[in-house]
């Protein structure tokens, strides 16, 4: 059964749960763009605690493609976000071996938010040594088509109640702390545990 997903920016690790059940993932292209979504944010633990990192987007005042959706960088967020994801990962376990492949997205500044995105996602299938189909809608469908799982909006940072979800993932050991963290970046598990992540990730889908 195909999935069908919005793109989220560095994704928790409930999403790629929902992501490697599925060989053909379709992408959302054509939703009018949200505020306040994961869209243009991720959570991170760092050595202050849970920190939500956000990606500011130029707004017109009307609705507009998420693919229109053009990333402000009068604040020089690429920076800041990259900064502090080495702050907080640069002693992590796979920092090393993983870090020149985020660094190099960070420091492209692409025009628009979808199309960053889109490159993370595939840079952590890569890592994850996942390898399924991705497709882009033809057009907006309020009801999914061809038999399609649809969890478009399901994560959401607005849904409280859907986070409780998150208690059902299997835990391992972050970076700062001895308390497990739920509805963490994938890129805390990445930096974590390396090539463990993606068994991780399984072990997770037997609970959720």
């Amino acid at each position: 059964m195909p999935l069908l997903t919005e793109l989220h920016y560095l994704p928790s690790v409930s999403y790629f749960v929902e992501l490697l059940k599925h060989n053909e993932i379709y992408i959302e292209a054509h939703e009018n763009y949200p505020k306040q979504s994961y869209r243009n944010r991720c959570h991170i633990l760092t050595a202050n605690g849970f920190l939500e990192l956000v990606i500011p987007v130029i707004h017109t005042g009307n609705k507009f493609s998420v693919r229109d959706a053009r990333i402000d960088y009068f604040q020089n967020w690429s920076e800041k976000h990259w900064k502090t994801l080495v702050m907080a990962y640069s002693k992590a376990p796979f920092f090393e071996h993983f870090a020149p492949y985020f660094e190099k997205i960070y420091r492209q500044k692409n025009t628009f938010l979808f199309d960053f995105n889109l490159e993370l996602l595939i840079l952590c299938f890569k890592l994850l040594q996942f390898s399924p189909t991705i497709c882009m809608t033809e057009s907006y469908n309020k009801a999914p088509t061809n038999g399609q799982n649809d969890i478009r909006n399901k994560i959401d940072p607005k849904k409280q109640a859907n986070l409780a979800d998150f208690r059902y993932l299997k835990s391992y050991q972050h970076n700062f702390g001895s308390e497990f963290v739920p509805n963490l970046s994938i890129i805390d598990l990445l930096m974590c545990r390396g090539p463990q992540a993606k068994e991780i990730i399984y072990q997770s889908m037997g609970d959720f």
